[in-house]
């Protein structure tokens, strides 16, 4: 699976790219139950 990001980079940054996704994910959520 590589993408724009993916390039040069391989595993590592797919991974990084998941993290990040997950980390939004949380944000969002975490949003969510406050408002």
């Amino acid at each position: 699976m590589s993408d724009g990001f993916g390039g040069g980079f391989g595993r590592g940054s797919n991974f990084a790219l998941i993290v990040v996704l997950f980390i939004l994910l949380i944000i969002v959520g975490v949003s969510f139950v406050k408002y």
